[in-house]
């Protein structure tokens, strides 16, 4: 059994398990699927104050606070109690452009020159970890939720605004990647 936990699952059956997470959690209690939205629940169970942004009940949304707990329990297992055997593999085409950059560890899933706490207090890892960070959570915020909410549960739901939130989602990643990126690259 510890040997099929370990090995990466096919797009098809991770993809239909994360599918299936939408209707279980409509037939469970009309509950919605999203994880930015637990960082203001954290906030109003923590740090009750005037603000009416955190003013409502937050004890019936607890259960999210909980799923993601489950996920970073599950992460860390899945990090520590099962990890993969094999090297990660990285496309040679990849691996080519990278080094140009000065990437050269490839020996976990995120290399070390971009994020560890040496790189954190580059100009790149400033730009990539602090200013990514921001806008990432800006931007969550201001969409009205995260890739997870609207891609997953919203397009599932038919709703006119994760289809607009998700085609900017991913148009906001190709030019990121494409065109911004190796300009941060080189800092």
């Amino acid at each position: 059994m510890k040997e099929f936990l370990q090995q990466p699952w096919p797009w098809y059956v991770a993809g239909v398990l994360i599918g299936l997470i939408v209707p279980t959690l409509l037939i469970l209690g009309n509950k919605h699927f999203g994880i930015s939205a637990n960082l203001r629940h954290a906030c109003a169970a923590c740090f009750p104050s005037n603000i009416n942004f955190f003013k409502y009940d937050w004890k019936k949304e607890s259960w999210n606070l909980f799923f993601v707990g489950g996920i970073l329990m599950g992460a860390f297992i899945a990090a520590f109690g099962l990890p993969d055997p094999n090297p990660v593999v990285v496309n040679p085409d990849l691996m080519k452009e990278l080094n140009t950059y000065g990437i050269n560890d490839y020996t976990s899933m995120v290399p070390k020159q971009l994020v560890s706490w040496d790189a954190l207090f580059t100009a790149r890892g400033m730009v990539m970890m602090v200013a990514g960070g921001f806008l990432v959570g800006f931007g969550s915020r201001y969409a009205g939720g995260c890739t997870s909410g609207h891609a997953i549960m919203g397009l599932s739901n038919l709703q006119w605004p994760s289809l607009i939130a998700t085609c900017c989602f991913m148009a906001g990643g190709f030019l990121m990647a494409n065109l911004i990126l190796p300009f941060i690259m080189k800092l």
